[in-house]
């Protein structure tokens, strides 16, 4: 597992994002008060979700010698109020939103493999992550 190391000044918005020997910046947009150096730290989370749903579709793809050749993942993020939403357990806050788009290539796949992929993705372990009950704790060194 890397170790993650976010650095940033008091100042602004802008950080810098160190794991393992990768530097990657963030930042909030333009008219969030950034600088937009960077993704901001939800498409960061898209990107990490997105990433890992492609990566288990090529790995399970391969492993069953599949003719998928190319995935596309699309993902917005929004914020929505519980009680808008049919599935919600609870009404009163608000429900963070992903809508995940998957475009697979592959003109020889079938509809069943094309159906089993769907399924997949659900299975990457970082949705799993995100669907699954987190506990964070966070320390002053």
């Amino acid at each position: 597992m890397s170790e993650v190391i976010v650095e940033g000044s008091a100042a602004g918005f802008a950080q810098s994002i160190t794991v393992g020997r990768h530097h990657l910046p963030s930042d909030e947009p333009v008219e969030a008060g950034g600088q937009d150096s960077g993704p901001s730290p939800y498409a960061l989370l898209l990107a990490a979700l997105g990433s890992c749903t492609s990566m288990t579709l090529g790995l399970y793809a391969r492993r069953k010698q599949w003719p998928l050749e190319n995935v596309v993942v699309r993902l917005t993020h929004s914020r929505v109020h519980a009680a808008d939403c049919a599935d919600c357990e609870s009404t009163k806050s608000l429900l963070d939103h992903i809508d995940v788009q998957i475009h697979l290539v592959g003109e020889k796949l079938t509809k069943e493999q094309r159906a089993r992929l769907l399924e997949i993705s659900e299975k990457c372990p970082v949705h799993r992550t995100l669907v699954n009950q987190i506990k964070i704790e966070t320390n002053l060194t």
